[in-house]
């Protein structure tokens, strides 16, 4: 019997990441909310709601002999620049506010990672990956702001979006920026699953395409 993945997340873009590096899994979004603690630095704070997220919705699946074991992979975004921790814009004033603030600049993209596989059981790490901007008119933020894009993405702006023309280097893993870095969630998964308690000898595999 092969171990079920489930994804804890509603974001489209870790979805696609996720299947295109060939996993098959399900989706269960999480109920955490995404709000930070007063002075919790970014690492921090993704790692712990990466974490939370996944313990959320691993309790959906309380463990039994007849079903697969079940591995949930949790993860969460901010972007970082000149020491303020960047969520998910409120709204439009609010993104135009973060690229004002990012224009000209390099920040950074924090990715809290946790795959949970039991009560207490946890692999949990985070990805840093450095952006730079270039410098934006008020004209092409209000219209970037306009087309909406940048309502759900952390630090209001996406890399493999229309804002792409606006990164000219990053330092680190691209995947980072754009919500799920594969090569740690791999290497988590892989640990998570050798941690796993073999039970009645059932094999534990997450079965790429």
């Amino acid at each position: 019997m092969t171990s079920a993945l489930i994804l804890a997340s509603a974001s489209p873009r870790r979805r696609e990441l996720l299947a295109q590096a060939g996993y098959h899994f399900t989706v269960q979004p999480s109920s955490v909310p995404e709000s930070r603690r007063p002075g919790e630095e970014a690492i921090r704070f993704a790692t712990r709601l990466a974490r939370e997220k996944a313990e959320e919705v691993f309790a959906r699946h309380p463990p039994s002999s007849a079903h697969a074991p079940v591995m949930v992979l949790g993860a969460d975004t901010v972007v970082v620049c000149d020491g303020e921790v960047m969520g998910k814009p409120v709204d439009a004033a609010d993104a135009t506010r973060m690229l004002l603030l990012l224009s000209g600049r390099t920040h950074h993209v924090v990715t809290g990672v946790a795959v949970v596989w039991g009560l207490g059981a946890a692999e949990v790490a985070a990805e840093l990956t450095q952006v730079t901007m270039r410098t934006l008119s008020p004209q092409e933020i209000s219209d970037y702001v306009a087309g909406g894009e940048p309502m759900d993405k952390a630090g209001a702006y996406a890399i493999q979006g229309y804002a792409g023309r606006w990164i000219p280097r990053i330092s680190g893993c691209y995947f980072n920026v754009v919500g799920l870095p594969l090569a740690l969630v791999t290497s988590l998964l892989e640990g998570a699953e050798l941690r796993m308690p073999n039970q009645l000898g059932r094999e534990k595999d997450l079965s790429l395409r």
